[in-house]
């Protein structure tokens, strides 16, 4: 690839934009050409006629990491600055996730007490760079108590790091945390926003913490965000699985009015869980409200509803329900 491109610039006056160069020495880095990725980089002003920015030194600094020279990444920093170019956020992201991946923690704080010694601040806070590190390299552990130990000294997390931890802890199985860490950084004035209700009206709701999911959607409207289905969906299941079902229908009157309109896994959802529940008639009724709005149910969900409503002796509701299926098929 090497001898294609300086045979390329050799032969033309073609020049390359410091993009393509970016995308040149990350592909040799993540290949593992890391000698490679230094040359191309070294050969930016002379051979390809690109200045050496900030996204080009970002770039090497992948590959070195990539390799684990860390050595070599930080003297790349040092020299970067020498020539005028001011680290950002990603220059610092680059090198922080290098070593929390590699398990230097240490280093990494280290590192970004010594950028802020220097004066190059980084564009965000150093803390929410570890969390993000360690988020990215799968240390969850140790990025929950960095983040319970900033709580204890009266900090918060930038809430897009707090929203990325959630998210992490979430999937691993751990919703009791999640709301006891969101209860403790929202005491000490984190704002939640919206992708924050996103990931914690969905875990309280499946603990059955209702009070607690109608608080956290009544906050979000309160702020100005129009509830999408994702928000109100896993509150109208729980209500379902309690057999709430007038709960249940309310909200979704509600919701609709409120939110955005429903779509078709919330009504699906909701077809199902009245079906599981033996609410039948209410079942037809969004059957026909799918329908009215563009949605056509799936024919599963019509043969469910017309043999519920059978088995209860509703034979001329179901008796609809079938033509109105004959006659979406037919169109």
């Amino acid at each position: 690839m090497w001898k294609v491109l300086h045979q390329l610039c050799k032969e033309s006056s073609l020049n390359f934009s410091t993009e393509v160069i970016e995308f040149i020495i990350r592909e040799y880095g993540s290949k593992g050409f890391i000698d490679e990725a230094v040359r191309v980089f070294n050969s930016c002003p002379k051979v390809f006629k690109c200045e050496q920015t900030v996204g080009v030194y970002n770039s090497l600094l992948f590959a070195l990491c990539e390799g684990k020279n860390f050595y070599g990444a930080y003297a790349l920093i040092r020299r970067m600055i020498r020539k005028g170019a001011s680290p950002n956020k990603e220059t610092y992201s680059v090198l922080v996730n290098a070593w929390c991946k590699a398990g230097k923690l240490r280093e990494a704080q280290e590192f970004l007490e010594e950028m802020s010694k220097k004066g190059f601040n980084p564009p965000v806070r150093g803390r929410d760079l570890l969390i993000d590190g360690l988020l990215n390299a799968g240390h969850i552990e140790n990025a929950k108590g960095l983040v319970k130990k900033m709580a204890k000294e009266g900090f918060v997390p930038d809430i897009r790091t707090f929203n990325s931890l959630l998210e992490a802890i979430c999937k691993s199985g751990e919703a009791e945390f999640c709301i006891e860490l969101f209860s403790d950084v929202c005491k000490l004035g984190l704002c939640p926003d919206i992708d924050t209700y996103k990931i914690m009206i969905p875990i309280v709701a499946k603990l059955h913490k209702l009070d607690e999911a109608f608080r956290l959607l009544h906050c979000s409207i309160e702020e100005g965000h129009k509830p999408f289905p994702s928000l109100y969906a896993p509150i109208l299941k729980a209500l379902c699985r309690a057999g709430q079902f007038d709960d249940a229908f309310s909200l979704f009157s509600d919701m609709k009015i409120k939110g955005h309109l429903p779509n078709r896994p919330v009504y699906t959802m909701l077809i199902r869980m009245c079906a599981r529940g033996g609410r039948f008639v209410e079942a037809a009724n969004y059957l026909v409200e799918m329908t009215e709005i563009g949605l056509p149910p799936l024919s599963k969900n019509f043969d469910m509803v017309t043999d519920g409503l059978k088995n209860i002796g509703k034979h001329d509701l179901a008796e609809r329900i079938e033509q109105l299926e004959v006659s979406l098929r037919g169109a």
